[in-house]
């Protein structure tokens, strides 16, 4: 591996290097220049601003069709096709005003179109519109997406929640590479930061096709910081404080670019106490405290674009038993507590072919996860080393077809060094073999894709049979085949239409095949079952929109069938006062969807409206409710736009009103939950004093300080509430 990572950043010298060249004008419908159009070319990291008259260049480009990008807020983003193949090239590029927010390139799907031209409806979310809702974690950002939401454990611990599935029916990516943290588990988090990342990408719905098994029920896909504008340097700090835990969050970046060369490192620190309820009592020991570091070098030229990037990430977790005893303010965690240690390594290569490029993605992660019951010897120990591959080769392009083909695959180790085994050693091997096709004429667009994986488990052997904590030996192979057909077509010129069929699937994981023990924090002796099998679904979207220049509104309907998904069920037996569950299986279903709109009335051009109602409905072949489904939520915004001269430029300010309903469609061993309504309250901006700029935020949550407990909180059954009021102050400027 060394030698090869060595051999891409040495060895780029011994390509031919061309002179190719493309550049040009913006301008608006008034023929005038546009200043601070951000154009880019994502697949070589590449990016710049148009200056003052409007102008832009890029250099030392590939022989091949490449996609540039034009954005600026307050316009309608462009994303032109260019055909590299002589010495300079002029595209001058003419943006249209509109009212709505820009139109990002989707880096999640196969071909990489923008949203309008894709055939999936996939949800894109910038961290910094994230931020600006005031959440301290980001998978409480999150959470604020339609069809998503959180199995939390207080305000540190979150498990994201897609259209009714999670865990391991979740995949999350981040820099190009799968996320492997033990995720089968409710008792820790993401193992993320939104520091040092750009935006995220939400798929809602099976995804096997380009990712293999756990894609099943849908992909988070975070798309790292982008890096600075070739020919300049970048400092910038941030800052928040949150008065609900007398939280901290501390962030500094730097970053370079030349033409070719591309660096940059970020560091930050999370620290809070435990978060108080509405009465003011605070929820012992739901403190925590996060280190993470990322950093990233990448080279380009004509023939060869490559990206390495590092992550790594320390959390210190209290874990919340005694509910709401001792009274602190320490942000020193107590015991039990959690100790997650998590490294991530990427690289990212992109060769050139005369008309073709080949993709390739090579990721290691290792994720050492400690529990510490009462002292600092860990009685939980858990080693978890990924090495994941995902090789795409880019096809010539016949007529109006493109092509893609690809393997993918994970070799896993699981080792366990504490005195206590939640699932066993094991060896995981998966291997994926795909291709997918994109046929576009007129208005439409077709798209569709088929795909093998197997999926191979190998356990060990641990403790004594018929004991507490012992594991047989365990040989599995699963098998899959999958496919999705997507079609998308514009009625009318603003009237989109989408209809896509996927199949997805899961292999069990290992705590479902050779569970044996009390599952921590929820009280049941849980038995695995070596005989299940894959789980297996089909989901049908349906997304209909319709976008002018002042109203948008968007429906999404889809139905999930899966066969052979896995649950736990009671037996009506007792091992030390703790009940007994089994894993089983039986098909399921789950339907529902999201419909909003947004309006912006003429001629107040400063008034943005938003509303939105999401609901999910999932039930057994018997029609009994699954459980972990969040309940109904009607979500509405007002947003204004105002400057204030000489003071505070982008000026925003909103008001939010987020209203969730009764939760009375539970399992068997769920309890029903209460609706509630919440108001928030946003303010900030870019303020001027002098020649120095930054950006300020306030953010005022759960303002009425209401009591509540969500229903996906894991302490619920203790009966204790989430978060109360939150104040967030934040800053954020260029060093």
């Amino acid at each position: 591996m060394k030698k090869f990572i060595i051999a891409l950043f040495l060895g780029i010298s011994a390509f031919l290097q061309a002179q190719n060249t493309i550049s040009g004008t913006v301008t608006d419908m008034f023929n005038l220049p546009v200043k601070g159009v951000s154009v880019s070319i994502s697949e070589l990291h590449k990016g710049t601003t148009t200056d003052k008259n409007g102008k832009y260049q890029f250099s030392n480009l590939p022989n091949r069709t490449l996609k540039i990008n034009f954005t600026m807020l307050g316009f309608a983003t462009q994303n032109q096709s260019v055909s590299i193949g002589s010495n300079e090239i002029i595209l001058n590029v003419l943006l249209e005003e509109a009212i709505f927010e820009m139109d990002e390139v989707i880096v999640s799907t196969a071909f990489n179109k923008i949203q309008s031209q894709n055939v999936m409806k996939v949800e894109h979310e910038t961290i910094k519109n994230l931020q600006r809702k005031g959440t301290s974690t980001l998978i409480e950002g999150l959470a604020t997406i339609p069809g998503v939401s959180q199995v939390s454990t207080g305000a540190s611990i979150g498990k994201p929640v897609i259209r009714g599935l999670s865990g391991n029916r979740v995949l999350v990516y981040s820099q190009g590479v799968r996320i492997e943290n033990q995720q089968f588990g409710d008792e820790h988090g993401l193992g993320l930061n939104d520091a040092g990342v750009e935006s995220v990408e939400v798929i809602k719905g099976p995804a096997s096709l380009l990712y293999g098994s756990d894609a099943l029920g849908g992909v988070l896909y975070f798309n790292p910081e982008k890096f600075a504008n070739a020919n300049t340097f970048k400092a910038n700090f941030s800052q928040k404080y949150f008065s609900n835990t007398l939280g901290s969050n501390t962030s500094l970046g730097l970053k370079k670019s030349t033409d070719n060369w591309k660096f940059m490192t970020r560091v930050s620190y999370n620290t809070h106490s435990d978060y108080k309820i509405a009465d003011g009592e605070r929820v012992t020991n739901t403190r925590y405290n996060e280190t993470d570091f990322k950093t990233g070098i990448g080279y380009s030229n004509s023939k060869f674009s490559t990206v390495l990037r590092y992550n790594y990430n320390k959390l210190d977790l209290g874990i919340p038993e005694e509910g709401i005893a001792e009274q602190s303010t320490s942000k020193k965690t107590e015991f039990p507590k959690q100790g997650i240690f998590n490294h991530l390594l990427s690289l990212n290569s992109i060769f050139y072919l005369e008309n073709s490029k080949i993709d390739l993605d090579l990721g290691y992660i290792a994720n050492d996860r400690s529990e510490f019951e009462d002292s600092n010897d860990a009685a939980l120990h858990m080693k978890l080393k990924t090495f994941n591959y995902n090789l795409k080769y880019h096809l010539p392009k016949t007529g109006k077809i493109e092509t893609i083909v690809g393997v993918q695959g994970m070799h896993q180790t699981n080792r366990n060094s504490g005195e206590e085994y939640l699932i066993p050693d094991a060896v995981t091997n998966d291997f994926g073999v795909f291709g997918t096709a994109n046929y576009e004429w007129n208005r439409n667009v077709l798209q569709a894709g088929l795909r093998f994986d197997n999926r191979n488990i190998k356990t060990e052997a641990q403790g004594i049979a018929g004991e507490e904590g012992s594991f047989e030996a365990v040989d599995k192979s699963f098998d899959s085949f999958n496919a999705a057909l997507g079609y998308k077509t514009n009625l009318v010129d603003d009237l989109t239409l989408r209809l896509n069929i996927a199949t997805g699937f899961r292999a069990p994981n290992l705590a479902e095949l050779t569970s044996n023990g009390v599952h921590e924090g929820t009280n049941r002796y849980e038995v695995g079952n070596t005989n299940l099998k894959t789980e297996q679904n089909v989901q049908t979207d349906l997304n209909l929109e319709y976008k002018n220049s002042h109203f948008e509104f968007f429906v999404n309907g889809f139905y999930n069938h899966i066969n052979n998904y896995i649950y736990t069920s009671a037996t009506g037996e007792t091992i030390d006062t703790n009940l007994v569950f089994d894993y089983i299986q039986d098909n399921a279903k789950l339907y529902g969807g999201e419909v909003g709109l947004h309006l912006h009335p003429h001629p107040l051009d400063w008034l943005h409206f938003e509303t939105s109602f999401e609901t999910v409905t999932g039930k057994k072949q018997n029609s009994d409710y699954l459980p972990l489904i969040a309940a109904n939520n009607w979500d509405n915004t007002i947003r204004t736009e105002f400057k204030i001269k000489n003071l505070l430029e982008d000026g925003y300010a909103t008001l939010n009103v987020s209203s969730t309903f009764n939760q009375k469609n539970v399992s068997g061993f769920e309890t029903t939950s209460n609706g509630y309504t919440l108001v928030n309250l946003g303010f900030g901006g870019t303020m001027k004093l002098g020649k120095t700029a930054f950006d300020i935020s306030v953010n005022g949550n759960n303002l009425l300080d209401k009591k509540y407990i969500a229903h996906l909180s894991r302490l619920k059954t203790d009966g204790i509430p989430n978060i109360g009021r939150t104040i967030v102050l934040g800053v954020n400027f260029d060093l």
